[in-house]
């Protein structure tokens, strides 16, 4: 029988997994808006709206398989029950502390990688804490989860910019005969249906890992059973909905300080260039989602840009500002993970 402090915990936990899916969508609202509003398709009003309006849409026409990858960072098998949503707790503060961090520093980096950081580091210091050894706290997390995502972590923003270079290519030589004026008019109007499917794809990856961590908030509860293991859970309705209601609440308030950096600092765009970037970035995330990849939409869309703004020449890439956002991106998990794991150890001195 879970004790009543227990569920209270795991309602707060919840709770606060939310919070997180809020600031998470406000963090990446840069990612679907930055764009369309620095090319003046739309007001930064209307263009919130509208991707707000398809991160919520993803929870009714994909799966799962993201959620379910994030939901084995930590290994609930070798654990016990009880200490997991202190873990969980830890790598919340992590994600959340490094995410605003970096919020007020306008850095578009990675909510995902900031999670998975958290968890990481606050999963390690428990093992370590429960076994007193290094080795321990290895075997708290799943290290083959963690590997596939830092791999990937350099992989997806390559072909982004790969993806977006090709699509630059191609709408460059379907509209060669036309003037300037004709091209902005039809790519306006193609750039709300890219900037669409870029937000619906940001939903089907980034509001899923948020759902990866409450259901194993829920097997420490027993939701699934008393004898569940890990391979029972199961997501339910209530959680695909409350997580994309608050990412999609997040991304309402938008994230100006990044939509500056994205939108203006990387390369001048044109709608030409922001329906390229959109899609390469459409793409990679929408792949990466059928395969369970849990990516980084924010290094997916600003190489996209970096990768539609190499197609005019090199130099029409601010490398400086992209060199500093790349540093940013390597020192994301690391970082979380160094504060995700403080925050376990000291809740594990009042345990």
């Amino acid at each position: 029988m879970v004790s009543t402090f227990m569920f209270a915990l795991v309602i707060f936990i919840i709770f606060l997994a939310l919070v997180f899916d809020y600031t998470n969508g406000f963090h990446d609202s840069a990612n679907s808006i930055a764009t369309i509003v620095s090319t003046k398709v739309l007001s930064p009003k209307k263009a919130v709206l509208l991707a707000a309006f398809f991160n919520f849409v993803a929870a009714f026409t994909f799966g799962v398989a993201v959620a379910n990858t994030i939901s084995k960072i930590i290994n609930l098998n070798g654990l016990d029950k009880g200490i997991i949503p202190y873990i969980i707790l830890g790598g919340l503060i992590g994600a959340i502390g490094w995410n605003l961090i970096t919020w007020y520093l306008g850095l578009p980096t990675s909510s995902s990688h900031a999670l998975i950081g958290g968890l990481t580091g606050s999963g390690v210091v428990a093992g370590m804490v429960l076994t007193s050894s290094f080795i321990g706290g290895l075997h708290a997390i799943k290290i083959e989860t963690i590997v596939t995502v830092v791999i990937f972590m350099f992989v997806s923003p390559i072909v982004g910019f790969v993806a977006a270079f090709l699509f630059m290519v191609g709408a460059l030589w379907v509209s060669s005969r036309s003037t300037q004026a004709k091209v902005d008019k039809w790519f306006k109007r193609l750039q709300l249906l890219s900037a669409s499917a870029y937000s619906f794809s940001h939903g089907t990856n980034d509001a899923q890992k948020t759902i990866g961590i409450i259901i194993p908030l829920l097997f420490a509860i027993d939701y699934f059973g008393k004898n569940a293991t890990a391979s029972d859970m199961y997501v339910p309705f209530w959680v695909i909905i409350a997580a994309y209601t608050a990412i999609a609440l997040g991304t309402l308030s938008g994230g100006w300080r990044i939509v500056k950096t994205m939108g203006t600092k990387i390369t001048k765009l044109r709608p030409i260039h922001g329906f390229a970037s959109e899609m390469g970035g459409f793409v990679t995330t929408i792949v990466s989602s059928l395969m369970g990849i849990p990516v980084s939409t924010t290094h997916i869309k600003c190489a996209s840009i970096m990768g539609v703004g190499a197609t005019k020449r090199l130099s029409a890439v601010r490398w400086g500002v992209a060199r500093e956002i790349v540093w940013a991106w390597i020192l994301t998990i690391p970082l979380s993970a160094l504060i995700g794991g403080t925050a376990f150890f000291l809740i594990s001195l009042f345990l």
